[in-house]
């Protein structure tokens, strides 16, 4: 996997706990915010993308490690 592929966080809603964003793979984004269907975030977790993060949202903390490790 390349980091070329990945954009920005996106978000899973979540049920409990503070929302969070995740990288997920660029070229998936539009396509589950149009069609509904599900992404996978580097941390393994399924969503469908329903919202764009905004400058300072929160970021997973699995997917933020995950990501800085591939940049290297």
């Amino acid at each position: 996997m390349s980091t070329q592929i990945l954009e920005r966080p996106e978000t899973k809603d979540a049920d409990t706990g503070p929302e969070m964003f995740h990288y997920v793979r660029k070229e998936k984004i539009a396509e589950s915010a149009v069609m509904g269907t599900f992404v996978i975030a580097l941390c393994g977790e399924k969503f469908p993308v329903t919202k764009t993060p905004k400058p300072g949202s929160p970021v997973c903390p699995a997917c933020k490690e995950i990501y800085d490790a591939m940049k290297h």
